[in-house]
């Protein structure tokens, strides 16, 4: 369900107190806040909840929240059984 437009969006308090011209990323926990017109062309480190991600917030951005482009979950990879089934072609190939 959505915020009400009555409310606006959320922006947490502790990011208008901070100065968005640093020439180092700002971190940010709050996932949940929304990204503003304000901060285009900042750069924030979103937490993913291990690890921190570097984002460069761009126009597109303004309206979605930070949470949204700092994934939390891990994609998976099955590098190990494709090189078993390429090997396993491969040898069989060799003994027909």
């Amino acid at each position: 369900m959505s915020r009400s437009l009555s409310k606006g969006p959320f922006v947490h308090p502790s990011l208008f107190k901070k100065n968005l011209n640093l020439k180092q990323p700002l971190k940010i926990w709050c996932r949940n806040s929304f990204i503003i017109p304000e901060f285009v062309d900042s750069v924030f480190n979103i937490h993913n909840g291990k690890s921190f991600i570097q984002i460069k917030v761009i126009e597109d951005m303004v309206g979605h929240k930070f949470g949204e482009f700092a994934s939390t979950r891990k994609k998976k990879c099955f590098q190990k059984e494709i090189e078993k089934e390429v090997n396993n072609g491969a040898n069989k190939s060799n003994f027909s």
